[in-house]
């Protein structure tokens, strides 16, 4: 049994909650024990766990299906750790989930080239089989400045791929005259670029 770090297991918890149709919790529990999902070896109590990969899953669920703002699991490291190194437990347990529950890499969305660009910049890139597209992204990216930039871009860019795999509804009642209601705050603006 190999358990995800914290980090990462709330990354994959936010990978997890951006598929659509949503994936049934029998089969994500698995992962918050052990990364290959296998079960757990008889008189180990992951009941504890359980409660709380299910508490912060709707958590999660509840705070990117409303567009609003989340605090990624990220912990401040000293200060020789480049920001990179800071998130990519996070990016690294994100990157699991699109593994084990590709729903939303398979989309094929052109929406999805930037946000996974900048989550998955912060990996190493000998890591992206296959991802020349990605990879040509990524290269175009300037690297976040501090880690509060850093965790800034997993909120927003979740929030990106959440446009595409769990699109807000749009309101067909028709509005009074003179007034505009947001559905949902703005996730943030473009990447920054090299």
């Amino acid at each position: 049994m190999e358990p995800p770090d914290v980090c990462a297991l709330d990354g994959f918890l936010a990978g997890v909650v951006l598929q659509r149709p949503a994936v049934p919790a029998a089969q994500w529990l698995p992962f918050m024990t052990d990364i290959e999902g296998r079960t757990a070896p008889a008189g180990i109590d992951v009941e504890p766990v359980r409660r709380v990969a299910l508490r912060r899953h709707a958590q999660l669920d509840a705070a990117i299906a409303a567009r609003r703002w989340f605090d990624p699991w990220v912990f401040e490291l000293d200060d020789a750790t480049s920001p990179s190194e800071a998130v990519m437990p996070w990016v690294a347990g994100f990157s699991l989930a699109m593994e084990h529950f590709p729903a939303l890499m398979q989309a094929k969305a052109t929406r999805t080239l930037e946000p996974l660009a900048v989550l998955y910049s912060h990996l190493d890139p000998d890591d992206l089989e296959d991802a020349d597209e990605l990879k040509a992204e990524i290269e175009t990216l300037e690297p976040p400045r501090d880690l509060a930039e850093a965790v800034e871009d997993l909120v927003r860019c979740t929030l990106l791929l959440a446009d595409v795999s769990r699109p807000l509804p749009t309101d067909p009642r028709p509005r009074a005259a003179g007034r505009s209601r947001r559905l949902a705050p703005s996730p943030g603006g473009p990447a920054r670029r090299r």
